[in-house]
């Protein structure tokens, strides 16, 4: 039974969203929104983002906004290094600032600020360990930074009980057109 979901995905610049005022964040969430039910059904309990900007933020205030509709579902925040939104603009800092707030776990994987790439690389690591499934927004045809914990994901998985899902541009389109058809109406 899948009770904690690892959720990433691309990065917002990946997609070439720089603010949440695009459309597309909107067909994302919902796409989240669509999985995260469907696996709350199935005994979902814990969602396990690192709060990069992106895909995860989105995850997490999905996450946030469904605690009211199913009070068990939980989110933790898990960052690779401390202060990692220090470089970022003030509106980005802020949004992070209220998910770090409404998380009911929060802590940073390494107690220190940005070293390296290897503090991804442990974050990578402690999250297939400690969950039992992910869910990565991906698609083959758009190449990004999730590549590399698909790939770690999809080899953990050879070796152990473990979910790899994916959330793909076909999906997308699925709940773009969805919404579009269900505004006729």
């Amino acid at each position: 039974m899948l009770k904690r979901l690892v959720v990433t995905g691309y990065k917002q610049h990946e997609l070439g969203i720089f603010d949440d005022k695009n459309p597309g964040v909107r067909f994302i969430k919902k796409a989240l929104e669509n999985r995260f039910r469907a696996l709350i059904d199935e005994g979902l309990e814990w969602i396990l983002v690192s709060g990069q900007l992106g895909v995860e933020t989105w995850a997490a205030e999905v996450a946030i906004e469904m605690k009211e509709e199913f009070p068990h579902l939980k989110f933790a925040l898990l960052t690779p290094f401390l202060e990692q939104e220090n470089k970022w603009n003030e509106a980005n800092q802020e949004k992070y600032k209220e998910i770090v707030r409404q998380a009911d776990f929060h802590r940073s994987l390494t107690n220190r600020p940005y070293e390296a790439p290897w503090q991804f690389i442990e974050k990578n690591k402690f999250f297939l360990r400690n969950s039992d499934g992910i869910l990565i927004m991906y698609d083959e045809e758009t190449d990004g930074s999730p590549k590399f914990i698909k790939k770690e994901a999809e080899q953990y998985a050879e070796r152990n009980d473990y979910q790899v899902m994916l959330i793909t541009a076909d999906d997308l389109r699925v709940v773009t057109e969805e919404e579009q058809y269900d505004s006729w109406e």
